[in-house]
């Protein structure tokens, strides 16, 4: 029997979507723009890396012919030297927004048409009934932030009198969500998760997708710095998807890194969450090796995303990339025949745009095992066409959205 294995390199978008301008995107294009900064020298950094973006084997698979279908231009570097390996395409999401559960619970067959709620660009962000009972409920002595706002940079404005007040640090952007960050040893971190725990509850009837807890360590004298501890507080998604047919269907399911998260645990199986790419890829690929026959391994790399795209950090994210690329070899040592390994994304960050929130763009949908036939995909419209592939490669019953390719 066939498995699968699904990776989602967070944020790695390939142009604008066709809607991209209702969100102020128009134009966005997070691998295009990082492979033309780095032909400019604008992706060096010294004693991380230099030159020309190198993705070899990436673009054997097909992602820079992806990329064309998307935005009509291969971007520098890319252009495969041999026919593609793989399947190759683009994929346009339909869900109404640009964040990470909508990207990924279309990508597992359930696109959400309904949009967000999000909270407002002024100070303060949030409603004062839901601060005051945030802070009542959770025994707070108060709330530090209540605005729009980097992560990094709210935690360096507001760090050290967070610590000598205790009063957490709530903030959101863009997404929707509330975050709150906290001192992991002088607030705690179990606390910082039950805070978030009652944020969530009473972030329901505004439709926020995710409470996220934001953990950091360090002094006013060091610095502070964001650990790996952080935990997303999402809103179960509200119809089945992927994975719960492969529940039903009594098969083995691997999340790595925060699919657990961001299907509120939810039919996601064995849960692994190590801290960082390299780490939740070694897992993956631990996993893939022992699973047995009609399994499914899920896998988000969010480093492309938090430690990159929202930090503006084009070398940062192209040595990400260059990393990734380089395990490629990995990935296909530890596939059998018959199984099924495809690489997306869930939404756009474009490290090259103005501001530092995600982007509207289309994601690249690369799929490659031994035996598969390659050939061009074309334009999915609708991320769901990749759950809906998985599901019939694997023998499983349609989804209720999405077309299969084969």
């Amino acid at each position: 029997m066939a498995r699968a294995f699904l990776i989602v390199l967070d944020s790695v978008g390939i142009g604008g979507a066709p809607d991209a301008a209702r969100y102020g995107d128009a134009g966005s294009d997070t691998v295009g723009h990082i492979a033309e900064a780095c032909a400019a020298g604008r992706g060096d950094r010294p004693g991380l890396r230099s030159g020309p973006l190198r993705l070899p084997h990436l673009a054997a698979l097909g992602l820079g012919l992806a990329c064309e279908g998307s935005t009509g231009r291969i971007p520098p570097g890319l252009a495969p030297e041999a026919p593609p390996q793989a399947l190759w395409g683009h994929a346009v999401e339909t869900a109404a927004g640009k964040d990470t559960p909508s990207g990924h619970w279309e990508i597992a067959g359930l696109p959400v048409r309904e949009a967000w709620g999000h909270f407002p660009d002024t100070q303060p962000a949030f409603p004062a009934e839901l601060t005051a009972a945030l802070i009542g409920q959770a025994g707070l002595p108060g709330l530090l932030g209540d605005r729009h706002a980097s992560g990094t940079a709210i935690i360096d404005a507001f760090g050290a009198e967070h610590v000598r007040t205790g009063k957490p640090i709530c903030y959101t952007s863009a997404d929707s969500v509330f975050q709150i960050a906290a001192h992991e040893e002088t607030f705690g971190l179990e606390r910082l998760y039950e805070t978030c725990r009652i944020a969530r509850a009473l972030c329901d009837p505004y439709r926020i997708g995710r409470v996220i807890a934001r953990p950091f360590l360090g002094s006013a004298a060091e610095g502070f710095r964001r650990t790996g501890h952080r935990k997303d507080f999402s809103v179960a998604p509200p119809a089945d998807t992927l994975l719960d047919t492969l529940q039903v269907a009594g098969r083995a399911v691997v999340s790595v890194g925060k699919i657990g998260d961001i299907f509120a645990h939810r039919a996601t199986g064995r849960e692994i969450k190590p801290v960082g790419n390299a780490a939740c890829l070694d897992a993956a690929l631990d996993a893939v090796t022992t699973l047995p026959d009609g399994g499914f391994v899920f896998l988000n790399l969010v480093d492309f995303d938090t430690e990159h795209g929202h930090r503006r950090d084009v070398p940062g994210y192209a040595a990400e990339l260059e990393a990734f690329d380089a395990r490629l070899p990995e990935i296909h040592a530890v596939l059998k025949p018959g199984d099924l390994c495809l690489v997306t994304a869930d939404h756009g960050n474009d490290p090259t745009w103005t501001g530092t929130e995600h982007t509207r763009e289309q994601v690249p949908v690369l799929a490659f095992g031994p035996g598969l036939a390659p050939g061009p995909l074309g334009r999915r419209d609708s991320f769901s066409d990749i759950g809906a592939s998985v599901a019939a490669h694997l023998g499983l019953p349609p989804l209720g959205a999405g077309k299969p390719w084969w």
